[in-house]
């Protein structure tokens, strides 16, 4: 038992990303699923969908995951967009590399879609520890000195 206690404080903030990465998806299922019995046409619904599964990514990453530290309003907003900017790119990079390997390639899309996958989560969780959560660490300690 200790064993297991000692990986999940190593390793906390992987193990959180992918339950609150699953929540995230569950959270994305249950929006379309809503929206699609509204008869909402799908391409509505998948915006909508993936709009408050980030949202909702956001606040789990932001309080368990990464725990931020950002306080006021203009760095939260900050916060909140540059995750948002964040997803939208790693999502235009796993549908080129969907392209890449399935239309170019002519390739199997499972195989291409479990490839994209794998760099959007990697991706994602880098880009979150090192560059959005842990920057506003930075903003916010600088900020506090003057």
């Amino acid at each position: 038992m200790k064993f297991l206690v000692n990986m999940f404080n190593r390793y906390q903030s992987q193990i959180l990303y992918l339950v609150f990465g699953v929540a995230t998806t569950v959270v994305n299922i249950i929006v379309y699923g809503v929206l699609h019995a509204m008869n909402t046409p799908y391409q509505v619904s998948y915006w909508v969908a993936w709009f408050w599964a980030v949202f909702f990514a956001y606040l789990t990453n932001r309080v368990w995951v990464f725990h931020s530290k950002v306080v006021g309003f203009q760095n939260l907003v900050k916060e909140i967009i540059q995750f948002y900017i964040a997803r939208v790119v790693t999502g235009i990079i796993g549908w080129a590399i969907m392209f890449f390997g399935v239309s170019l390639l002519h390739q199997n899309d499972f195989v291409w879609n479990i490839i994209q996958n794998v760099f959007v989560i990697v991706s994602n969780y880098f880009l979150s520890k090192f560059i959005i959560f842990r920057a506003k660490e930075r903003i916010e300690h600088d900020s506090s000195s003057d």
